[in-house]
């Protein structure tokens, strides 16, 4: 279970502070997500809050 941000990503920041397990980073040009850490909110929320915040719509399942 994890997910991961596209090349779409417009670098905004609004989903790192949505990850309630802290597995988003800012990359050189996008946000990465560490698949060792993403939960899918599993536990925290009924969706991925990053998603659910990503206006880019760029946070998929990996």
């Amino acid at each position: 279970m994890s997910l991961k941000i596209t090349e779409e990503c417009t670098f905004c920041a609004a989903c790192e502070p949505e990850c309630p397990v802290n597995a988003i980073s800012a990359g050189t040009d996008m946000y990465v997500i560490d698949i060792s850490a993403c939960t899918e909110c599993e536990g925290y929320a009924d969706q991925p809050a990053c998603a659910a915040a990503c206006p880019a719509e760029c946070i998929v399942k990996a």
